[in-house]
């Protein structure tokens, strides 16, 4: 007799979130999981207003007040912190932020952005969050509040697990809850891969499963992001062949060439338009010492 599916055990989720069919949604995370992609990636982030609104921060800080969580005074981790748009806002807002991202350009263009008055307040660790010893960086229980947005570092559950041993009292995440457009990756994944792309995010929603069965209660928010900047070819290409080099089994003067002719075919004057459109989720959950 076949045994019965528990939708409520921690195991079932953990399950199902370690062997999520290898499909368009891994390989995409593949893409994005280097920090090669995003050093690349980094000189042309958050350019544009729309795309630094789309980040959210006054939606999160509104998600940590219903929660009862007082940022002023508070010891922040935030992994996967990018450029530092959250990380600031937190700092300004009185909190103290330990910052860590394994992308080097990431955390250049963090530094180049800084005011002075948060460099007491912030500190910015290069670092990659799956190697990680927390118990050796002193960090285990450390943190009042743990947060990891749009991040590819909680790719697992043990990731998970390793976040939330880091804070004695809330964690947060941002991640896509469903799929996005992105026209240029679109058009270049149907020519490289040979298929149409379809990437389906779904660990946000097993993540949230996953917290339920554990005996947490996260609140759930939904945004619609949609932006959409300037690049140049040169930017663009340099991006977009990080990220194909680790999904695709092209030889990379291949590669090169198809990324090249592509990109110069829509862009006018040397620049072309990117952007994207979809929805994510915020998760906010406080840790209860009877929860395990």
């Amino acid at each position: 007799m076949k045994k019965p599916i528990d939708v409520f055990s921690k195991e079932f989720w953990m399950d199902r979130w370690n062997n999520i069919d290898k499909q368009d949604s891994t390989e995409v995370h593949r893409g994005f999981s280097s920090p090669e992609f995003w050093d690349r990636a980094s000189i042309s982030y958050d350019r544009g207003t729309q795309e630094l609104a789309s980040r959210k921060t006054d939606r999160a800080m509104e998600m940590f007040e219903r929660s009862g969580l007082c940022l002023d005074g508070m010891e922040i981790l935030d992994i996967g912190c990018g450029t530092g748009t959250l990380a600031m806002d937190l700092a300004r807002r009185g909190a103290r932020v330990t910052a860590v991202d394994f992308s080097k350009g990431m955390l250049d263009r963090f530094r180049e952005s800084m005011p002075i008055d948060l460099d007491d307040r912030i500190e910015i660790l290069c670092m990659d969050w799956g190697n990680a010893d927390i118990r050796a960086l002193g960090w285990h229980r450390r943190f009042d509040l743990t947060i990891a947005f749009m991040s590819p570092a909680i790719s697992t559950p043990e990731a998970l697990e390793r976040m939330m041993d880091t804070s004695k009292n809330a964690c947060a995440m941002r991640g896509w809850a469903a799929r996005r457009t992105h026209p240029i990756l679109d058009e270049l994944w149907a020519e490289i891969m040979g298929t149409p792309l379809d990437d389906k995010p779904q660990t946000l929603m097993i993540k949230f499963n996953l917290l339920v069965a554990m005996g947490f209660l996260p609140e759930l928010s939904w945004d619609t992001i949609s932006w959409e900047n300037a690049v140049t070819i040169d930017e663009e290409f340099d991006t977009r062949l990080a990220f194909f080099q680790r999904v695709s089994d092209r030889p990379e003067k291949e590669l090169k060439q198809i990324i090249r002719s592509h990109l110069e075919s829509i862009a006018e004057n040397n620049t072309i338009k990117k952007g994207q459109t979809g929805i994510t989720g915020t998760l906010v959950w406080k840790l209860f010492e009877n929860v395990k």
